[in-house]
């Protein structure tokens, strides 16, 4: 099993600290190791900071340009498990994703803002990702959403997506995967914004494009810049916020049963579904149809069985 302490294989954090109190921010590229367009961005930003063209004013930031070393390594998603499910400490790592973990985890919490780098595998437009409104609920607890909407406005992207972690109870429950499903959902659901908002932090994912796209590195250097700038970090105007971003809430996952469960045609991210249309046909003949007009989000004729096939998503009045 490879651990933190294999040569190449330990995450660099690079840190700057303006010596001015303000918000604590962290900027992860590469939790996934095919999604590479963060760890560009992430360095592009890193050699501006060297070179200075940049400089923090207030706060401190905390870069890590490639967070699943060993994944990056293989350029593949994941090393020996999917470090962006499950996400927590624990006392008996079995993977090297769970030694991540214990690194990662403790980086977080000591942060107040936490924005997350990706990119998607279907061809489509960027996107950021947002956590709950505030509630005190059992699925994800929060007090931070107006801090949280507030920095997902101004990072540039008309398409905001909620709604990831209930979903993921909600598919649990009526796939019945296990007695204790509501427990197991939750910890399977947790990833790096969801384990940020646990610990107190706000954050977002930002999914910058398809993972081969030359213009999601732009995107996600954009996203470094306007997040300091929005924060007050850097000696840079305060981003207008986008007006009336479509936003889409994540309703419902359904996994692969099989691995050659097949999709009707190439599916894309944000596709539009009416109600009834055959979405895919499962390996035993069952057909897969939308229970209502909408849109497909993350399709993945790749994924294995037991994994995420796709989501469906409705439109949200959240930023209306």
């Amino acid at each position: 099993m490879a651990t933190l302490d294999d040569p190449g294989l330990r995450p660099e954090a690079h840190r700057f600290d303006s010596g001015v109190p303000g918000p604590k921010l962290l900027i992860l590229g590469a939790v996934h190791g095919d999604e590479r367009c963060g760890t560009e961005g992430i360095r592009r930003f890193l050699a501006e900071l060297a070179d200075g063209r940049r400089r923090i004013v207030r706060g401190s930031l905390t870069l890590v340009p490639v967070t699943n070393m060993l994944a990056y390594r293989e350029r593949r998603r994941e090393g020996d498990r999917n470090l962006n499910r499950g996400l927590a400490p624990t006392a008996a790592p079995a993977t090297y994703e769970d030694h991540l973990a214990n690194w990662l985890c403790p980086l977080i919490a000591s942060h107040e803002v936490l924005v997350d780098l990706h990119s998607f595998r279907s061809p489509g437009r960027a996107f950021v990702m947002v956590g709950p409104r505030d509630n005190d609920g059992p699925i994800e607890p929060f007090a931070h959403a107006a801090d949280e909407e507030a920095l997902a406005l101004r990072v540039g992207l008309d398409r905001i997506v909620e709604g990831w972690l209930p979903t993921y109870a909600a598919g649990a429950m009526r796939r019945e995967h296990a007695a204790s499903a509501e427990r197991s959902t939750f910890r399977y659901g947790v990833g790096t914004t969801e384990y940020a908002r646990s610990v107190g932090l706000y954050a977002l994912t930002v999914e910058c494009g398809q993972h081969e796209d030359p213009q999601a590195p732009e995107v996600a250097y954009r996203t470094i810049v306007r997040a300091l700038a929005t924060l007050g970090m850097m000696d840079a105007p305060a981003p207008v916020p986008v007006k009336s971003p479509e936003t889409l809430q994540l309703c419902e996952v359904h996994d692969k049963v099989d691995a050659t469960d097949a999709f009707a045609k190439p599916w894309r991210s944000f596709d539009a579904v009416r109600a009834g249309e055959l979405i895919g046909t499962r390996t035993n003949g069952d057909r897969v149809c939308a229970p209502w007009d909408g849109w497909i989000v993350f399709p993945n004729a790749a994924s294995a069985a037991g994994r995420e096939w796709f989501f469906l998503a409705k439109r949200s009045a959240r930023f209306a």
